[in-house]
């Protein structure tokens, strides 16, 4: 029997695999020493028409977190979650991620002289303390008063950063651009409210990303969307750039979700969707440049089209064709996302706090020994995550 006409109902791994690839990008291009590097692996400038690989890699991510919603929902439904408890969760989860993109993004700003710390050790212990509260800890029952103190400890601890924080300014904590966590947060948010909303009807989820794509639109003209007060903190909604590409990859993942027992005719659609998204954002760079900084429509359609033409290899060969040969350390990343991508951070804080020369592989002028040191730095990150989560340690909000 031909491959494209059955495919298991089994877990869709291609999604694991190539958000796991996407991560691995993401920690690649963090850590690329940007004077010793090619100019198409790193970010354009705001107002230079053009991309790199690190214009790519972060909507890529938000793609997969939206493809993720239809099967998240369905997982939840199955286990007897009504549409208010599924939604309350979407709530918290969304809460969750605005609060430590907000904290991760005022680190930086952290005044040693009036906080009494510097913002590496501050960053440092945010982060552990993330891990204690979000921890998805064992369930033997013997521990339960321990994992609870810990919990309790993280909480206290996020108090008193917030508590003591003070920027050079004298100021507290700002909202600012929200932070990559932030960003996410509201980008999912969108994508699963609308879709708990209109019961999963495809249609109404394609108009929604329509609406998003417009005002995304609107914010590169005099004619943006603003609302007085809130509208800085609703700021990533009414621009619409984020919850466009989510929704995105929700449209798609609502069609690898339908037409799972026939990939041939899913195939097609992917590949004429990602056809047009690609197509009609460069049509779109006449009127607006490709800009990541700048968010503009056209580079959101074009990330779009290059996310699902990247997944159609990736989906035919592993989910079609069967061949898993070499996929295991994407897919425990892509399966360990959060943890994959704030995990490794807290090594940065320790080099950098007691100038541990780990990253001298960083050389201006050494074009080859930089990109080498930053592929197998994000590879040695990805095994990292997977050696803590052997060890129970597992972000899972």
């Amino acid at each position: 029997m031909n491959a494209l006409q059955t495919v298991p109902t089994i877990r869709i791994r291609s999604m694991d695999v190539m958000r796991g690839f996407t991560l691995f990008l993401m920690l690649f291009v963090n850590d690329l020493f940007i004077p010793g590097v090619p100019k198409w692996l790193v970010h354009t400038e705001a107002d230079e028409d053009g991309m790199g690989l690190a214009d790519w890699v972060f909507p890529g991510f938000l793609f997969m977190v939206g493809m993720a919603v239809p099967y998240a929902v369905a997982a939840r439904e199955k286990i007897g979650s009504s549409a208010t408890v599924i939604f309350v969760h979407v709530l918290l989860r969304t809460l969750s991620l605005l609060l430590i993109g907000v904290l991760i993004l005022n680190g930086a700003r952290v005044s040693p002289d009036l906080t009494g710390m510097s913002h590496l050790l501050w960053l440092a212990l945010l982060y552990v303390f993330v891990f204690l509260i979000w921890n998805r800890y064992p369930k033997d029952k013997q521990y339960q008063s321990i994992y609870k103190g810990g919990r309790i400890a993280g909480i206290m601890g996020i108090i008193y950063l917030i508590y003591i924080f003070k920027a050079s300014d004298g100021k507290g904590l700002e909202v600012g651009w929200w932070g990559i966590l932030g960003l996410i947060g509201w980008g999912y948010f969108a994508a699963a409210s609308i879709f708990l909303l209109c019961r999963g009807r495809i249609m109404v989820v394609a108009c929604g990303w329509l609406v998003f794509l417009i005002l995304n639109i609107l914010s590169q003209t005099e004619f943006k969307v603003e609302f007085p007060g809130i509208g800085r903190y609703l700021h990533v909604l009414l621009a619409g750039n984020i919850p466009c590409i989510v929704l995105g990859g929700t449209i798609i993942g609502m069609l690898m979700k339908r037409y799972a027992a026939t990939p041939r005719v899913l195939l097609r659609f992917l590949l004429v969707i990602g056809m047009i998204w690609l197509v009609t954002g460069f049509v779109l760079r006449f009127w607006f440049i490709l800009s990541k900084i700048h968010g503009t429509p056209s580079w959101a359609l074009v990330c779009c089209g290059i996310s699902v033409l990247l997944l159609i290899p990736i989906y035919y060969f592993i989910d079609v064709k069967g061949y898993h040969r070499g996929i295991g350390l994407f897919e425990e990343a892509g399966k360990n996302s959060l943890t994959t991508y704030l995990a490794p951070d807290l090594i940065y804080f320790v080099c950098w706090g007691f100038h541990i020369p780990l990253f001298f592989y960083k050389q201006p002028g050494h074009m080859v020994l930089a990109v080498a040191g930053s592929l197998l730095w994000a590879l040695a990150m990805l095994w990292y995550a997977i050696l803590l989560k052997k060890l129970n340690v597992y972000l899972k909000l």
